[in-house]
């Protein structure tokens, strides 16, 4: 038996680990030699992409900086029908936090640079430095997300599969 014949899911899965991981390592490539610089492109095939930034309603007192999301690509998963691959650049400012939330589809986080600090209902406090991951399946409840540094600036590159609208990428409960 070849690995094509062990089903549609399955095969799904590894497509999506296999893009995940060289979209993570192309950015992490092109970053190290000075040609990614963060900058957010233009949106590929006519998708709409639509960024998340924490919001604080207007009159709230503002104790900790908010992370500011910048989407960077949606496109379309030809091999996946109507599924879509979103990639974002989340900056966390010195001390910035990011409330409980959760996101419509699987979340694949890569820290680039700083420590962040991040916690799902149920599980226990994680602190990834660079280089590391976190994964969220989808509708998983993030309780928090936050830079652990009061002086020094933290970003991941996170990795969005969800509905191929190219919608919203954060859900406040």
């Amino acid at each position: 038996m070849t690995t094509w014949d062990i089903g549609p899911q399955r095969r799904t899965g590894r497509a999506l680990a296999v893009l995940v991981t060289a979209a993570a390592a192309l950015v992490l490539a092109l970053a190290a030699v000075g040609i990614w610089s963060g900058a957010a492109p233009e949106p590929h095939g006519g998708h709409a992409v639509h960024a998340s930034a924490d919001a604080v309603p207007a009159g709230a007192a503002v104790s900790r900086p908010a992370t500011n999301v910048t989407p960077l690509s949606c496109e379309k998963l030809p091999n996946v029908p109507g599924k879509s691959i979103t990639t974002a650049l989340v900056q966390f400012p010195p001390n910035a936090h990011s409330p409980r939330h959760r996101h419509p589809g699987s979340v694949m986080a890569f820290v680039i640079k700083g420590i962040v600090r991040s916690q799902l209902e149920g599980g226990p406090v994680g602190t990834f430095g660079a280089g590391q991951t976190w994964f969220e399946p989808p509708g998983a409840i993030h309780l928090f997300a936050e830079n652990a540094s009061a002086t020094e600036p933290a970003e991941i590159l996170a990795i969005f599969v969800a509905d191929d609208d190219c919608g919203p990428l954060v859900i406040r409960d």
